[in-house]
């Protein structure tokens, strides 16, 4: 079985909803509040800023890290 790989358009992930496959501290449902793009190519994103919808705690990843379907599930589940 072949995995398909994710591809964003910055200005679609901006705001979309994922679930964490290991919720931590009940924190399951998060949503795309920032997106940074490449400082050297404005069409390819660098990071996003995730907040806890449960909380509005909020952290920073590599945006590649949303690709893991180990760890992270688009939308809410």
């Amino acid at each position: 079985m072949t995995q398909v790989k994710r591809s964003w358009h910055p200005k679609k992930l901006l705001n979309t909803k994922w679930t964490a496959v290991e919720p931590q501290q009940r924190e399951k449902h998060f949503l795309v509040v920032k997106v940074e793009l490449d400082p050297l190519d404005a069409q390819k994103v660098a990071q996003v800023t995730l907040e806890a919808v449960l909380s509005k705690r909020h952290f920073t990843l590599h945006w590649s890290e949303l690709e893991n379907e180990t760890q992270w599930r688009v939308g809410w589940l």
